[in-house]
C-alpha cells in the first residue's frame, strides 16, 4: 500500500474562533488518535489534503510534526463544508502493525457487465465499505469484476472473499447489481405521477 507524508503542526488554541482563523489561512484542523496515545490537535495545509481527499484508494499516512517521530495513521473521517465543499476538519487513527483497524475502503468495478447486451443498466450502490483488518493487510481499494453478471442479479458484501479481511459493511449489502430499463423508466414515470395525483386529489379548505 502507498504511503503518503503530511506534514503538521501541533495546535495550541482549539476552538471556533482558531478553527475559523485557520480556515482563512486555508489550512485545515484536525486531530490524531490512537488506542495508546493521547489525542494530538493538529492543522496542515488545506492542498496537503488532496492527495487523500481526490483519490480511489486508501494509503498509509506518515505524520509528520516538528520534533517528534513520524507516526503511522490511516484516515477516519473528513468534514466538509456543505456550500464550498472544502474540507473543514479530519481525523486520522494511529496504527501499529500488530493491531486491527476499522477503516473504509473504495470499490473499483472492472469489466462489462453480460446483463447489459441483454438491456440492462448496471447500478453501483456502494462505493465504500468499511472492513476491518491489520494494517499490513490493508488493501488500497478492492476489486469487483461484474463480467459475469447476468440481467437481475447483483453482487452482495457476502459474496466477496478476501484473506485476512472482515467486512464490517452487512453481508446483505448489494454493491452492484444489473437491473431492468423498464422497471427504472417505470419508477421515475410513478415518482413524476405522484405529485399530479396528490394535487388532484386535494380539497380546498373553507
Amino acid at each position: 500500500m502507498a504511503e503518503i507524508s503530511l506534514k503538521a503542526n501541533l495546535r495550541t488554541v482549539a476552538n471556533k474562533g482558531a478553527n475559523k482563523k485557520l480556515r482563512r489561512e486555508k489550512r485545515v484542523p484536525g486531530v490524531y488518535y490512537a488506542k495508546t496515545a493521547e489525542p494530538i490537535v493538529i492543522d496542515v495545509a488545506e492542498n496537503a489534503l488532496n492527495p487523500l481527499i481526490y483519490t480511489a484508494e486508501t494509503h498509509l499516512v506518515s505524520l509528520e510534526i516538528e520534533g517528534r517521530e513520524p507516526l503511522s495513521c490511516v484516515v477516519k473521517e473528513f468534514q466538509f463544508d456543505p456550500v464550498t465543499d472544502r474540507p473543514v476538519h479530519f481525523v486520522l487513527l494511529g496504527i501499529s502493525k500488530d493491531e486491527k483497524v476499522q477503516v473504509e475502503v473504495p470499490v473499483v468495478i472492472t469489466g462489462t457487465a453480460v446483463g447489459l447486451k441483454n438491456g440492462g443498466l448496471l447500478q453501483h450502490s456502494v462505493h465504500k465499505l468499511e472492513v476491518e483488518c491489520l494494517a499490513i493487510h490493508m488493501p488500497e481499494h478492492i476489486v469487483i469484476d461484474v463480467k459475469k453478471l447476468e440481467l437481475g442479479e447483483a453482487i452482495h458484501v457476502g459474496d466477496l472473499k478476501y484473506d485476512n479481511l472482515t467486512f464490517i459493511t452487512p453481508a446483505k449489502t448489494a454493491i452492484v447489481s444489473v437491473v431492468h430499463q423498464r422497471a427504472e423508466e417505470k419508477t421515475d414515470e410513478e415518482k413524476t405521477a405522484e405529485p399530479e395525483i396528490i394535487k388532484k386529489g386535494k380539497t380546498e379548505e373553507a
